[in-house]
């Protein structure tokens, strides 16, 4: 009489906790990539009510004066928020620049206000350092 052998052999077993090794060694870094990026998102989120401020002002003067950050909501480090450690406006340019916490990684993004020939208030967003890139949205790259 012979004796059928079932289950799994040692081999296949270790194959397979390899495998899903190597599968969590690819995704957990991309997990936490991930989890800086919708942060950061919400960093932009909260920067669109700037935007709307700095953007009216100068619309309002027709030139980017130190009127322009007039009504601005500045985050100090003592109020941060959870993704957002600190906001300033400079008051020559109209720039708006957010700092991010640990948590969100720790990124400085610069928005920049360009007003043209029409009228109309554009903007430009960077980011601090080239390594940032994968954090931030396309048009915020450098």
């Amino acid at each position: 009489m012979m004796l059928k052998q079932t289950g799994f052999t040692l081999i296949e077993l270790m194959i397979v906790v390899a495998i899903i090794g190597l599968l969590s060694a690819i995704s957990i870094p991309a997990y936490q990539n991930f989890t800086i990026r919708s942060r950061i998102s919400e960093a932009l989120i909260f920067a669109g009510m700037d935007k709307v401020t700095v953007g009216e002002n100068i619309s309002l003067n027709n030139a980017i004066n130190s009127g322009s950050c007039s009504g601005v909501h500045i985050v100090a480090v003592a109020s941060s928020t959870a993704n957002i450690l600190s906001s300033s406006c400079d008051a020559l340019t109209g720039t708006l620049v957010y700092n991010t916490t640990v948590k969100a990684g720790s990124i400085t993004l610069r928005l920049q206000p360009t007003l043209d020939i029409t009228g109309s208030v554009t903007w430009d967003c960077l980011v601090d350092t080239a390594a940032n890139n994968k954090f931030v949205p396309s048009e915020c790259r450098i």
